[in-house]
């Protein structure tokens, strides 16, 4: 019978045991630091009806969905984690608490080109918190410092969290008279960084027909920097010009003021003009983080304020505000950039129990008592010679081993070898924990991200 060739897909992420256990480590960080915040675990189906997935529908989102029928079904399966979370309040919503926090860390599908870090399969990890009616300010303000715990919590500290506020844009736009330009002008001006200045005024000019005293207004606007303090002062000489305007200001004014508070550091925040995610979804606050040393991985989470969640299904007014990691490309670019941290324990197993008698009763009960005592532990009793055992657990990085024979079962010790140092001892059972237990303490710690 002809073999079939193995392979993964393009564009589908497939890691080897100990990047495995590295991503592994990243999510349970996310987890416990989420959980810090009062957010709930929420596990959505990865396949949903296309007539509920697609409500929205248009635009790239239909071309890049995969789509297919079972039966009579149309069905797709989930290309972001937000449109679930959409579905999922509006069909619960008699039975959930508002504010509803929750948090997702799950698989999206994507039919987009797969290139250098940018995945058709991959984990998103989102935040949101769900308001009935009303969301108050406050809620904007704490995401900075979820963002901040979260990075800091997996090993990154030169990172900056990024934040503006869409109305002060529509309302600036607006008191210029380009309301109905203005999302042509943020992309252009998102620009900024890469094409410079004198490119962004011609492309104003000459391509989105602003006139020559506007494109100075906006790149006078947009440019406006320096301390967090001193963008907000200028930024007030705007005030009372437009009402959306001024709501926008108050808002991020409170954002700021809240930082200390809530534990952000300065340098780990700053205000930025040119931020305008998602044009035609959210209504507030914005945020982007960026790696400082990394500047062209872009940003790595970003997300911000919306004012209708779930329009498409239910006519109840259902505010928001999130973030979203991607996970799997970040997870990427890390390990490109050498961050992942090296030394971090990816063995399956604290020790490999080696029984070197024929009855395994005693091997068997030694694993038992092991692990009850919250030491990982295999037990290895295939037929293979001794070299090639040892060589089994140094390949997996498994930091101790256990030898038991006759003479080791007679005396009532246990022959513990600490791989790394080759130390070795022979002990009771109680006595051998201790040591490994101690052992492994010693070395624990160690964020998954190191920067260098």
């Amino acid at each position: 019978m002809a073999k079939v060739a193995p392979r993964t897909l393009s564009g589908f992420m497939e890691l080897n045991p100990a990047p495995q256990v590295q991503m592994e480590t990243m999510m349970d960080v996310l987890r416990k630091t989420y959980a810090l915040y009062g957010f709930t675990p929420l596990d959505t189906p990865v396949i949903e009806s296309s007539e509920v997935l697609l409500a929205k529908g248009g635009g790239e989102t239909e071309k890049q969905i995969y789509r297919f029928q079972k039966g009579d079904a149309d069905l797709s399966l989930r290309f972001d984690l937000t449109v679930p979370l959409a579905k999922y309040v509006a069909l619960h919503y008699n039975e959930l608490s508002f504010p509803f926090r929750r948090f997702q860390i799950g698989k999206v599908y994507r039919g987009e080109r797969a290139q250098r870090g940018r995945f058709r399969e991959f984990y998103q990890a989102d935040i949101d918190v769900i308001g009935d009616g009303k969301l108050d300010i406050i809620n904007e303000a704490e995401i900075p410092s979820i963002i901040y715990k979260t990075f800091s919590a997996l090993g990154l500290k030169r990172f900056r969290i990024c934040v503006n506020n869409r109305k002060i844009l529509n309302g600036f736009y607006a008191m210029l008279g380009l309301t109905e330009q203005a999302p042509e002008i943020m992309r252009t001006v998102d620009k900024l960084d890469k094409i410079g200045a004198e490119k962004v005024f011609k492309i104003l000019t000459e391509d989105v027909s602003v006139s020559p005293e506007n494109a100075h207004e906006i790149l006078n606007f947009i440019q406006i920097s320096g301390s967090d303090q001193q963008v907000l002062q200028e930024l007030d000489v705007y005030k009372g010009r437009n009402p959306v305007f001024d709501s926008g200001l108050e808002e991020l004014t409170t954002v700021v003021r809240y930082l200390s508070a809530f534990g952000v550091p300065e340098e780990n925040f700053a205000v930025d003009l040119t931020i305008a995610r998602g044009l035609d979804y959210y209504t507030g606050t914005v945020y982007e983080t960026t790696l400082l040393d990394y500047p062209e991985i872009g940003s790595v989470c970003s997300g911000g304020r919306y004012d209708n969640l779930a329009e498409y299904y239910t006519e109840k007014q259902l505010p928001g505000v999130g973030i979203s990691i991607g996970l799997t490309r970040l997870f990427y670019v890390l390990g490109e950039q050498k961050l992942l941290n090296p030394d971090l324990n990816t063995a399956p197993a604290d020790v490999l129990i080696l029984p070197m008698t024929d009855d395994l009763s005693h091997a068997v009960a030694l694993a038992t008592l092991l692990r009850e005592n919250g030491v990982r532990t295999q037990l290895h009793c295939e037929q293979k010679k001794f070299k090639q055992k040892i060589s089994y657990a140094d390949k997996l990085g498994i930091p101790y081993v256990i030898f038991l024979g006759e003479d080791e079962i007679n005396a009532g010790v246990v022959a513990c070898k600490e791989l790394a140092t080759g130390e070795q001892t022979k002990l009771d059972a109680k006595a051998t924990i201790y040591r490994i237990k101690a052992g492994l303490d010693a070395k624990a710690g160690g964020t998954v991200i190191v920067e260098r």
